[in-house]
């Protein structure tokens, strides 16, 4: 028997490892069997090349659970006394102090440099043992030991067949791996797509009441899974039921791209597009990679584009290290090929759909766009091919293309600026009436009620040269396209203030609401009163709800303009009413104010090229007085107006009815509303 201390320039690697690896441990099973497919795998290139003679028909890999250990077996190459002197007791490590500052925050990064696969067994084990026997002719079968310390037993043993047994006898801190479900998950989860069998105890079927063992090896993994072969050899249900496979909850997806490229890198996989319904943060880490179909992680970003992480299905690349960090990835120049090949394949996928088959690409292009929008948005190269086959939607279901739309609109929705003027509802029952009104005008309204369009449209208008994107409710239908000068009001300005007056005092007081009422002519037939919202002020707030930076945006109250067509019928009629039921009062102040305003001026006047010395203070003290007058008439006119508005029923609906169009009339207000809605009709 052969003892010896294991090379190691740490005094003990086996608590280190426990120490810094423990987060990751049930990696080891997975470490463990990839040795045992290297093996197999490294006979089975051999026995191609003529170097082995022996019989090589049924590769294998098992895994077998004891009461108190876990083994894996092999029949692959097997190791003799000499390379187990040289692959298992020399560990090459560059000190301690190195050794742990360099690596002490990632396990797979020490397990991935030092090569250390093998010593991922003693994460969970307090004794590993090694039996095994080279294909080499008349070699003799060694058995290795080590309880966790340094020291090591090497002795000469009986095995009959050639290949590696790893016994594990696992710690009493890691009981968990002696249970049947948790060895098969792992299994499930690293090795299901292992290209050498791997079986995992005895096949079960009802016997008499209960689930009897047969004699069949259960195998756990598909050795060609769907990557690894020819898109030539495949239908679509073959694509699908791996899919299901995959993602066994999952609605079918949309479409998938096969990829497969041996230079400048290798890589295949799957890539599916899934249907999208709710938010990016929950579809993400769908995508799995593996490495030599060996499952690594689900953790891609860095290897795809950031937008393609709402992708589902299958990476495979050995340029992708087993062990892999994000620090790798983040440096590492076959990843960014990688990434550019990716998105480059995506796009001329959808290209080809679009082209080959529009139909089908317009019936599935709601689920669709998220990918398409967040990729526009975040990748520069992947704008300019998909800016050809994105679709803009209009409110009656009808998809152009970005250039289709623009020769579509362009004659009737040209402003007097030169500017196209794209119209946009993001809520087509909402805003039903301003769109009706557009379309009667003759104008088309695009639907953007997607989740990423409000960030799409700032893009858009920075991509179009002279475009701006209005939303159909920010305006009067003759203001949101302006053509020509635009008709201000004709009212004097105390018939303006009554106007206003009576209405403004009336509007509800509402949490982080704002109104401001102003008169306009609007034509007879136009709307008697609406509420409309800017679009520069909604737009900012609609960013600060997804862009934290936004956020003293989101603080602001909503600020609305409710306009009162003066040229209606009813408008006229409430005015002239207001004047004649509140002329006696309102008059002398008005005539007061109009005095106010004239010597106001006229102080204003004197004070033209003067500097502020050399105004006398009896002139500035008169001012600040006829200032205060101004407002306390103001004020006065107001409560009288409002005192007459409160009785006035016509007022109260107008505003009632305007503010349910715009769903903002609930509760009392609500029934309110209804209750002298019915009173009206008597």
């Amino acid at each position: 028997m052969q003892k010896g201390n294991i090379g190691v320039t740490t005094e003990n690697i086996f608590p280190v490892i426990k120490k810094f690896l423990y987060s990751d441990h049930e990696i080891f099973l997975r470490e463990i069997v990839s040795n045992a497919i290297d093996a197999t795998q490294k006979l089975k290139t051999l026995y191609e090349k003529g170097e082995f003679k022996g019989e090589f028909s049924s590769p294998k890999v098992t895994v077998t659970l004891g009461t108190e250990t876990i083994t894996v077996s092999d029949n692959g190459i097997g190791l003799t006394a000499e390379e187990i002197e040289k692959y298992i007791n020399q560990i090459a490590l560059s000190g301690a102090t190195d050794f742990l500052e360099k690596y002490k925050d990632s396990a797979n990064s020490i397990i991935g440099h030092f090569g250390l696969g093998f010593y991922s067994a003693f994460m969970v084990s307090k004794k590993v043992e090694i039996v095994t026997k080279s294909y080499r002719e008349g070699a003799q079968a060694v058995k290795w030991s080590c309880d966790g310390s340094p020291e090591y037993t090497l002795e000469e043993t009986e095995k009959a067949e050639r290949g590696t047994d790893i016994i594990m006898y696992i710690d009493d801190d890691s009981k968990e791996f002696l249970s049947e479900s948790r060895i098969s998950a792992i299994l499930n989860k690293y090795c299901r797509f292992l290209p050498v069998e791997i079986a995992f105890g005895k096949k079960k079927e009802w016997k008499d009441g209960k689930q009897v063992e047969t004699d069949e090896d259960n195998i756990i993994n598909d050795t060609t899974p769907l990557w690894t072969r020819k898109p030539s050899e495949l239908k679509d249900e073959d694509y699908k039921e791996f899919y299901r496979k995959l993602y066994p909850m999952s609605d079918e997806p949309l479409f998938w791209i096969h990829l497969n490229v041996d230079f400048p890198f290798n890589l295949t996989g799957i890539l599916y597009f899934p249907k999208v319904k709710s938010s990016l943060e929950l579809q993400k880490n769908k995508v799995l990679l593996f490495c030599n179909q060996v499952y690594v992680t689900d953790e891609v970003e860095g290897i795809v584009p950031d937008f393609l992480t709402l992708m589902h299905g299958v990476i495979d690349s050995p340029d992708i290290p087993l062990n892999v960090s994000r620090s790798y990835l983040q440096s590492d120049s076959n990843v960014k090929k990688i990434s550019t090949y990716i998105s480059k394949k995506v796009s001329d996928r959808l290209t080809q759909i679009f082209n080959n088959d529009r139909k089908e690409f317009e019936e599935k292009w709601n689920d669709l766009k998220i990918f398409i929008h967040y990729g526009m948005l975040t990748e520069e190269d992947f704008y300019d091919k998909a800016s050809k086959f994105t679709l803009l939607q209009d409110t009656d279901g009808n998809k152009y293309t970005y250039e289709e739309y623009k020769n579509l609109v362009s004659a009737e929705q040209t402003d007097k600026e030169g500017n196209i003027i794209y119209l946009y509802s993001n809520d087509k029952e909402k805003e039903f009436g301003f769109i009706e009104n557009a379309k009667n005008k003759g104008y088309n309204v695009l639907l953007m009620d997607g989740q990423l369009d409000v960030a799409l449209i700032s893009l858009l208008e920075r991509k179009f040269e002279k475009t701006r994107f209005t939303r159909v409710d920010s305006d009067t239908v003759e203001n949101l396209i302006v053509k020509e000068e635009q008709k201000f009001s004709t009212l004097s300005e105390a018939r303006r203030e009554v106007l206003t007056g009576v209405f403004e005092s009336q509007l509800p007081h509402m949490d982080k609401r704002e109104f401001h009422v102003q008169a306009m002519p609007m034509g007879e037939n136009g709307a008697p009163i609406m509420i409309t919202q800017t679009e520069y002020m909604r737009r900012m707030k609609e960013m600060a709800a997804i862009q934290p930076g936004m956020s003293f945006y989101g603080e602001m109250p909503d600020m609305f303009n409710v306009l009162l067509n003066e040229e209606h019928p009813l408008i006229k009629r409430v005015l002239e009413s207001a004047e004649s039921a509140c002329a006696d009062r309102t008059q002398p102040i008005d005539e007061k104010k109009a005095a106010l305003e004239s010597r106001r001026k006229e102080l204003y006047d004197a004070r033209n090229g003067k500097k502020d010395d050399e105004i006398p203070q009896s002139e500035k003290d008169e001012l600040f007085g006829i200032e205060k007058e101004i407002t306390a008439a103001k004020s006065e006119k107001e409560g009288i107006l409002a005192e007459y508005a409160a009785d006035d029923k016509t007022v109260k609906q107008l505003i009632d009815i305007t503010l349910l169009q715009n769903n903002m009339l609930s509760g009392e207000a609500l029934n309110n509303f209804v209750k002298r809605s019915i009173e009206l009709m008597k």
